[in-house]
């Protein structure tokens, strides 16, 4: 496959936030997601001039033994960060710099912060930055961005939205570069963000969690299958949802009068790493195991949840009879679109879904299929392409 110059829909926002809103941002993502590739293309074009660090080099770091002198002087440049969590300390610098910068008549594009861990940088930027960041998340590619030069959303969902990965020059090269990716992981990022974390343990946590791809969260069963208590299985979950390597979906639990299922659903987020962890190295053998389906849903709510409008949650929902809906989207506390995901190419309706649409009083019913034709179905649903959703939660018709 030859390499592919993928224009990410958060760049824009990213220089958006920068250049009209914040002083800072703080961009987060998974390694090898593409947050450097950005950072350098919008600091090369940024008019002020800017200054790029990467903190695993000594010599950038070095620049950084008087990092209060040093980023001073330059003002009025964009300064980007990168690998921002091996250096927090720098937080309480960065307050009184983009407060000197502020009186001197610049208001935004400071600082452009990047980082792979979410909860802790989020924690120490709030706690020294309040009021002078903002923050943007940087997932894998997704079903639109492929879409629109020319990738199958066959060819996404099996290698993931790494650039590396989905670029490479054939699958066994993508299968390679994502066995290392994960072995990097548990090598180097584990180590780094809990250093008393048994890399082999998360590991086959890791592996459970894409067998039981999109199922509901089981403390006391993994922590049985691991040899550990129910409590260190959470610290592991945590440790990889803040890494952004899986998702808990909650489930809505405020419908009066049912019974509702209140554990919530965990995916690990790129689809072509749900695949390396189970040894599927082709479409073929993607299309031939059980985790197929789970692991189509997981895509597509990757890639709907990051199309979103500010302001709109992600749940799913469903009851002890049997209701369900995979993917809600609420807005103002108000259910306002119900969505159910079929991998299969004539997709068709339990009467679960219609349940649950009714129960919560939702009128846009879609169900997102391997197609790109929009067809009613029963219920007051339509069939709908996965990229075709997506440009609709983003505004499009």
């Amino acid at each position: 496959m030859q390499p592919l110059d993928i224009t990410r829909h958060i760049e824009s926002l990213v220089a958006d936030r920068l250049r009209h809103a914040a002083p800072a941002v703080v961009l987060l993502g998974p390694r090898q997601v593409g947050k450097t590739t950005l950072a350098r293309r919008l600091a090369a074009s940024w008019p002020q001039g800017a200054t790029y660090l990467d903190l695993e080099l000594p010599s950038d770091r070095r620049r950084l033994d008087d990092a209060e002198a040093y980023l001073r002087m330059q003002a009025p440049k964009l300064v980007v960060i990168d690998e921002i969590h091996r250096a927090p300390e720098i937080f309480a610098v960065l307050r009184g710099l983009i407060d000197e910068r502020r009186a001197a008549g610049q208001r935004f594009g400071h600082f452009l912060l990047l980082g792979s861990a979410a909860l802790d940088l989020m924690r120490q930027s709030s706690e020294s930055l309040a009021g002078r960041v903002a923050y943007l998340e940087m997932a894998p590619v997704n079903a639109p961005e492929a879409t629109a030069h020319g990738l199958p959303t066959d060819v996404l969902w099996s290698r993931g939205g790494f650039p590396d990965s989905l670029l490479a020059a054939s699958d066994g090269l993508s299968f390679t570069w994502r066995q290392d990716f994960i072995r990097s992981y548990l090598e180097r990022d584990v180590p780094m963000f809990a250093p008393r974390m048994p890399a082999q343990a998360l590991e086959r946590l890791w592996t459970m969690l894409a067998h039981q791809q999109g199922g509901l969260l089981n403390q006391s069963q993994l922590a049985a299958s691991l040899g550990v208590s129910a409590p260190t299985v959470v610290r592991y979950v945590d440790l990889l949802v803040d890494l952004q390597l899986v998702r808990r979906l909650s489930p809505w639990s405020t419908n009066a009068g049912k019974r509702l299922v209140k554990t919530p659903k965990v995916y690990v987020r790129d689809s072509g790493l749900v695949h390396a962890l189970l040894g599927l190295e082709t479409l073929d053998a993607v299309l031939g195991h059980p985790v197929a389906g789970a692991s189509f849903e997981g895509l597509a709510i990757e890639t709907l949840v990051h199309s979103l409008p500010a302001g709109s949650r992600a749940w799913f929902y469903r009851t002890h009879e049997g209701a369900e809906i995979d993917l809600l989207i609420e807005r103002g506390g108000q259910p306002q679109m119900a969505i159910e995901i079929k991998r299969s190419s004539a997709p068709s309706l339990e009467r679960g879904f219609g349940q649950a649409c009714q129960d919560l009083s939702v009128q846009q019913r879609w169900v997102v299929y391997p197609g790109t034709e929009r067809f009613p179905l029963r219920h007051g649903a339509q069939a709908i392409g996965l990229a075709d959703l997506a440009g609709v939660l983003r505004g499009g018709a």
